[in-house]
């Protein structure tokens, strides 16, 4: 069987806004947007790994509220998962602490404004879906 190794990234919300962070690396990246998150440790859930990637990467105290469904490839053998997110209560608002040298919260007129990851345009599409075209 081949390995398959989950990250997880958030679609943290503020209101109707999302949370775009720019890449500082690795060189080929640099620049470029995503959806914070990362990797998924052995015994750990999704859910888990990605409050611990937020709090190392932003310093934010943050809870998952749902997954995007879906399921998106990145450079084999790993695959890009989405849930979203909001700030805990009494959090600290976001830093760019790792891996990061940025961050912008969009508007949905401004998602498009920023220069996201290939990887990640699928993965804000759906999650565009899911949120932003509720009915209020």
């Amino acid at each position: 069987m081949t390995e398959r190794i989950v990250v997880v990234g958030a679609a943290l919300l503020d209101g109707d806004r999302l949370l775009a962070a720019r890449r500082s690396a690795p060189p080929e990246l640099a620049g470029r947007w995503e959806l914070p998150g990362g990797k998924v440790e052995k015994g750990e859930s999704p859910e888990a790994a990605l409050v611990r990637e937020l709090r190392e990467e932003l310093g934010v105290d943050a809870e998952t509220v749902e997954r995007v469904p879906g399921e998106w490839p990145l450079k084999p053998p790993y695959v890009l998962q989405v849930w979203t997110a909001r700030l805990r209560p009494g959090s600290a608002a976001p830093q760019p602490l790792q891996d990061h040298d940025a961050l912008r919260w969009l508007a949905p007129d401004e998602i498009w404004h920023v220069d996201w990851l290939d990887q990640d345009v699928p993965a804000v599409r759906e999650t565009l879906t899911r949120t932003h075209a509720r009915p209020r």
